[in-house]
């Protein structure tokens, strides 16, 4: 089977939706990826962690340079 090229009027304005993860083009696919990447990192936290020392004191992970 002879994939097609994408044409950028297919890509522009095209949106994730539920149904990227079973359809098996390469633009629904690359959309299922790209949404389960920014789902995990979103769910992971952000990088400016905070750490309760004893006294229940909040403190920054200094960053390094």
């Amino acid at each position: 089977m002879k994939k097609e090229p994408l044409d950028s009027t297919q890509i522009a304005g095209r949106q994730y939706e539920v149904e990227d993860y079973k359809r098996e083009d390469e633009l629904s696919s690359g959309l299922a990826v790209t949404h389960e990447q920014v789902s995990d990192d979103y769910m992971a936290g952000t990088i400016d962690v905070k750490l309760n020392n004893e006294k229940d004191e909040k403190n920054s992970i200094p960053r390094k340079e």
